[in-house]
């Protein structure tokens, strides 16, 4: 590659700027790397909490269930929760992690407290069942507001990493290869032209 570039000042000194510019990115991208690589680390932990503390509530809720329908019988479990409470408002919005655009999301809790059913017929066990699942709602949101970000930090450091070990192992020192090759053919230059000077220099003492 050193071979195919043409040897002057003039390319040496853009191929100087061009290496500490190149330098200059390689340390922000390094820096942005890690920065993303910690953010992820927090998001993974909290990622974690949240699946845990998810898991542990629906199985909770399952076990009222299976309660409920041990009091109420599976046919009048199904018909008092064969129609739905209502609708529950979710805003969708975005945030910045490390310059990466993350989803935020968020839930207006218009159904909590509503039971879609009369209190007649059924059991506690079922109420606690089906609060249980309305207050659970708010975490899942979290919970996958969270994935989301896992999915879309790690994408970003790896395109990160890409452009790091790019730079980091091919254009750097391809530019320093270049910068070494025109030096080293401009002081070949220059050592011929003091040889030639000599000579003439000699020439003209001679005569």
């Amino acid at each position: 590659m050193a071979k195919q570039i043409n040897p002057t000042r003039m390319e040496l000194t853009r191929l100087k700027r061009r290496l500490r510019t190149a330098a200059r990115g390689h340390k922000l991208l390094k820096d942005k790397q890690n920065g993303m690589t910690k953010q992820f680390m927090e998001q993974i932990r909290l990622n974690r909490q949240l699946r845990e503390r998810v898991e542990a509530e629906l199985a909770e809720a399952a076990k009222q269930f299976r309660e409920a329908s041990s009091v109420m019988g599976d046919k009048e479990l199904a018909e008092a929760l064969m129609l739905p409470a209502g609708e529950i408002g979710v805003a969708g919005g975005s945030g910045n992690v490390m310059s990466v655009r993350v989803p935020k999301l968020s839930s207006d809790g218009s159904l909590a407290g509503t039971l879609p059913y009369g209190f007649a017929d059924t059991s506690p066990e079922l109420d606690a069942a089906t609060l249980s699942m309305v207050r659970l709602f708010p975490t899942l949101l979290r919970l996958a507001e969270c994935e989301k970000t896992c999915d879309m930090l790690a994408a970003e450091i790896e395109k990160t990493r890409r452009r790091v070990n790019a730079l980091e192992h091919v254009m750097i020192p391809e530019m320093e290869r270049n910068i070494k090759f025109i030096t080293m053919k401009l002081d070949d230059n220059e050592r011929q032209n003091i040889t030639r000077l000599m000579k003439v220099k000699d020439v003209i003492k001679e005569r």
